[in-house]
């Protein structure tokens, strides 16, 4: 396994997991929205969270299996991989 692939596999796993982690908040919320009208607040911000994480992990995915298979589209993945986190650190940078 290349350095390559370990590192896209951290970034990967990572994001799989923050992924993972984002989805049981939103069940959380899902069910205790009624309850507790502030968490609607927040609701928007969780989605987009969620769908950049999502995002960030199909796209690291695939190009951890272009890396590993050494496919010819490997490259294209990479450069997916890393605007993806770089639009992740655009969206959490403080303003």
């Amino acid at each position: 396994m290349t350095p390559l692939a370990v590192l896209i596999g951290i970034i990967m796993g990572s994001a799989v997991t923050i992924s993972i982690g984002l989805a049981m908040v939103l069940a959380v919320f899902l069910m205790m929205g009624g309850e507790y009208p502030a968490l609607s607040r927040e609701y928007g911000s969780l989605l987009t969270s969620f769908g950049l994480f999502l995002t960030l992990a199909f796209i690291s995915s695939y190009a951890f299996l272009g890396v590993l298979r050494q496919t010819p589209w490997r490259w294209y993945a990479q450069a997916a991989t890393w605007l993806t986190i770089g639009l992740l650190t655009f969206h959490y940078w403080p303003k």
